[in-house]
């Protein structure tokens, strides 16, 4: 049986790492998104985070990345407690240190899948590695694609200029939100391939919202929340042992 522990044993040479967060959003009733949640990434590892809707998957991931500012708490993204970083110092270490791959893919439909993948790295004002942009899209299986358009590209083809644009920069974090959700099987399986090839290759750390038991199967570590709490990890599991412990959340 797969060893469910406690997710707030921190992992070694953690890239990312949360100590007491709490996201509460304003209103009439304050809505708590996350409740002291103290998690920790390492380098090289992959982890899926998953949960009951409304659990506060993404909360976590935004409040990571630093998209989101926790109510309480510390966040530290690459060695930088970016709590304590105005906003542009914050963009720069995004851009600087992280890729986002997402559902919606958001890629620019006026550029091309060369322009896409580059862009990045021109607002970040850093000129872009142009061998590595292209060994990235070769990896990607986009290899004479570059002059097209989004709207020329199949979803799965969108997914992966996504994908590349997000490795384009060499970031030492991935975080993706459900980015195979909006793709067919055997995309979502290839899309999930590649993002394995990086960790594996470049020691890359990826952290992935899904809500696919099949999906999270790929990484080495599953971490479960639920009402904005930590409710255990498992490591290296089966997809049969990801459902069998959603299943436990949701009763």
């Amino acid at each position: 049986m797969v060893q469910v522990r406690d997710s707030r044993s921190a992992p070694p040479r953690e890239v990312v790492a949360l100590t007491g967060v709490t996201k509460v959003y304003p209103g009439r009733v304050g809505v708590r998104a996350l409740d002291g949640v103290s998690v920790g990434f390492g380098r090289g590892s992959f982890t899926a985070v998953m949960g009951p809707s409304g659990s506060g998957k993404s909360t976590l991931l935004h409040c990571a990345a630093g998209l989101d500012r926790p109510t309480e708490g510390r966040v530290v993204l690459v060695g930088q407690d970016i709590g304590a970083l105005r906003e542009p110092k914050l963009t720069a270490v995004r851009r600087r240190h992280v890729g986002f791959v997402f559902q919606s893919f958001n890629l620019v439909d006026a550029l091309s899948v060369w322009d896409n993948v580059v862009l990045p790295q021109q607002f970040a004002g850093v000129r872009p590695d142009r061998d590595w942009a292209r060994e990235v899209l070769a990896r990607v299986g986009l290899s004479g694609r570059e002059k097209a358009r989004p709207g020329e590209l199949s979803g799965g083809q969108q997914q992966r200029v996504a994908l590349a644009r997000a490795l384009a920069g060499r970031p030492e974090v991935i975080f993706g939100d459900e980015p195979t959700g909006a793709l067919d099987l055997s995309t979502g399986r290839e899309v999930l391939a590649l993002l394995r090839r990086f960790v594996d290759e470049f020691e890359a750390t990826v952290v992935m919202v899904t809500h696919d038991p099949a999906a999270a199967a790929w990484a080495d570590r599953v971490v479960f929340l639920a009402d904005g709490r930590l409710a255990g990890d498992l490591f290296a599991p089966s997809a049969e042992q990801i459902s069998a412990h959603m299943m436990e959340l949701t009763r």
